[in-house]
């Protein structure tokens, strides 16, 4: 999904962070609401993938799924599936692509995904 006039800039990845990038555009509208209803727990989630997408140092918030959940098919690779939890019930899903460095949203929004219920 390109950015578009009037829309926010992106700063590039530095060194060995990684980009953040929306698999749909569901994933940009949920970010979008986010962004308006939780700003700074946002900000943190957003530096936070960047720097560590597999972090594990706040495992109440930031974790792997499990079970069926743990991975995903995503461009036709199976990739790690990642939690980060914005909100009491806001979250944001990802696989992790290391070869390219790219956190793909594939999940943003201030519930928890379909495939949870």
């Amino acid at each position: 999904m390109s950015p578009k006039r009037g829309e926010r800039a992106a700063p590039p990845s530095v060194g060995d962070e990684y980009d953040l990038r929306f698999a749909n555009s569901a994933a940009a509208e949920g970010w979008e609401h986010l962004a308006r209803h939780a700003p700074t727990g946002l900000r943190r989630a957003y530096d936070r993938i960047r720097a560590a997408p597999r972090a594990i140092d706040n495992p109440a918030r930031h974790h792997r799924l499990q079970g069926r959940l743990a991975t995903a098919v995503f461009k036709g690779r199976e990739l790690e599936r990642w939690q980060y939890e914005v909100t009491g019930g806001g979250r944001i899903w990802y696989p992790v692509d290391t070869e390219n460095s790219i956190a793909w949203i594939v999940h943003a929004g201030p519930g928890h995904p379909k495939e949870t219920d």
